[in-house]
């Protein structure tokens, strides 16, 4: 065993100091000491040739509880005494997808619960890599004397982060809760996986949806020492409170995973991840909020611990419910050069009309008349307004799908899927108040893979209309339409001599 190095860890993102009168005090010192009567930095197991009488040696009288359990073989090392591999980094994401961020950062799950206190945490050889120790707090309350939504400390994930170090790492946790492995690497097929061994951690558990049972789930659910049990599927990772896993899942952990694996299926789909074997090793995260309804983050998606929005993010119609999917689908948006400035809650729309379709629900486009809504506005207006500075979302909206309805019909559903893999394969046009340049190209791809001169379908919706105009989404910025934009676009699809469609796309619903 190599020799150690002796560590007594304090949380990174924490500055306060705290005394815990209430646990115990662990001295690196005498941990480290013990360690020679183990066979390794972990504590895995007892060295050859151990015997009982070298009990009364241990200066540690939680090393020497160890040793008695790992002796006599009531040791429970399950969650406790684990090796992780190193997640995907979002270099891979970004490689697979052009997608950068909302993938989960705690995919690491370890089923380790840690109180608050002084914890003892053992790692093995790191090989030089950085490994950190993270506690989410997942069941966040709003700050007191404050409205939910208008949280001084905002609406997202706080964590505590401890970076860990080989051999005996005491770290003081300012809130329990549960625990994941920051280690992440560009290389994660080479990498090495580091072993790590919380010997006073609880076991919580985690469920793997790809290899436990609906029993298993049930008896992990019984005996949570957490308030929020951990899902792994085999596209998501779930984080989400045990109370409303019991009241609306309690028998079909399995059929939960499913139903989001389900959404996910068919998003890759529509995206052309499956078609195109672009599926990163990664998975999203959903989890509970006490802030807001739901939204979507860098963290991934949250949903409001509230009976209602619970039942929408965990009961059994989530296949089919339009907020999860569009908060999944502003995941997989495509920014700038599907969602250039002005798009963010339209590009994840077409994701969530898709899977709307694919699950047999009726056309919100239709049951809100956002068809009419959009003629009207866009079609009908005596001075055509710019699609990007009229209307609301949904009516943005139509033009885009009424593309994928034509598509379809041609017998090309895959128009999106092919779409989004020449994005994928080429530069993005510009970001910022540069952004819109991205819509004019998709608008010459666009007639290039569907063979079709569609110069009077974007005309009647507004995408030729030179002007300056100012655009607020979720920041503000500043679009110049010149004519020789518009005209250089119209000239690409006038050289490329294509027959304008048989029908009116514009009149397209479903």
């Amino acid at each position: 065993m190599k020799t150690l190095k002796t560590w007594t860890v304090a949380a990174l993102c924490c500055i306060a100091t705290n005394t815990f009168g209430q646990a115990p005090s662990y001295s690196t010192q005498a941990i480290t000491k013990d360690l020679e009567y183990f066979k390794d930095w972990t504590a895995s197991q007892l060295a050859d040739g151990f015997k009982n009488k070298q009990l009364k040696l241990f200066h540690s009288p939680l090393m020497r509880q160890l040793a008695e359990q790992l002796k006599n073989g009531t040791y429970e090392s399950q969650y406790l005494l684990n090796s992780y591999s190193p997640i995907p980094s979002n270099k891979i994401l970004e490689e697979k997808l052009k997608l950068y961020n909302g993938y989960s950062r705690y995919e690491n799950i370890t089923g380790v619960y840690l109180e608050k206190g002084e914890n003892v945490v053992l790692v093995g050889d790191l090989h030089g890599r950085k490994v950190s120790l993270l506690i989410a707090d997942w069941m966040r309350q709003p700050t007191p004397g404050y409205e939910p939504t208008k949280d001084p400390q905002g609406w997202g994930l706080k964590r505590q982060e401890y970076r860990l170090h080989e051999g005996v790492n005491v770290i003081n946790v300012e809130k329990a809760g549960n625990v994941y492995i920051d280690y992440f690497a560009d290389d994660p097929e080479t990498a090495p996986a580091i072993t790590i061994h919380f010997v006073t951690g609880k076991a919580n558990g985690y469920f793997d949806a790809e290899k436990q049972s609906n029993e298993d789930w049930k008896r992990l659910l019984d005996h949570a020492v957490s308030p929020v049990m951990d899902v792994k599927t085999r596209y998501m990772q779930l984080a989400y409170p045990v109370e409303f896993l019991k009241k609306f899942r309690y028998e079909e952990g399995k059929e939960l995973a499913q139903a989001y694996d389900k959404i996910m299926e068919q998003q890759y789909t529509f995206n052309g991840a499956i078609k195109y074997n672009r599926i990163p090793p990664k998975r999203i995260l959903a989890r509970v909020n006490f802030n807001y309804f739901m939204f979507r983050d860098g963290d991934g998606v949250a949903f409001l611990g509230n009976e209602g929005t619970m039942k929408s993010a965990l009961g059994p119609n989530i296949y089919s419910d339009w907020g999860v999917n569009h908060e999944i689908g502003h995941v997989m948006q495509m920014s700038p050069q599907l969602t250039w400035d002005g798009m963010t809650e339209v590009s994840n729309n077409l994701f969530t009309m898709y899977v709307a379709r694919k699950a047999g629900q009726p056309s919100r486009l239709s049951k809100s008349k956002n068809y009419e809504k959009a003629r009207e506005i866009f079609i009908d207006a005596k001075e055509k307004p710019f699609i990007m500075s009229a209307g609301g979302p949904f009516e943005k909206l139509v033009p885009f799908w009424q593309l994928y309805l034509y598509a379809e019909e041609k017998g090309y559903p895959d128009f999106y899927a092919d779409l989004m893999e020449h994005m994928r394969n080429n530069p993005d046009k510009g970001k910022g108040n540069a952004s819109i340049n991205n819509m004019y190209e998709f608008i010459k791809v666009s007639c290039d893979l569907l063979q079709t001169d569609l110069t009077d379908f974007f005309e009647k919706w507004g995408f030729f209309v030179p002007g300056t105009y100012d655009i607020g989404d979720y920041a503000n910025y500043h679009f110049v339409v010149t004519d020789k934009m518009v005209q250089e676009t119209k000239d690409y699809i006038a050289g490329k001599k294509y027959q304008k469609p048989a029908k009116d796309i514009t009149l397209l619903t479903d």
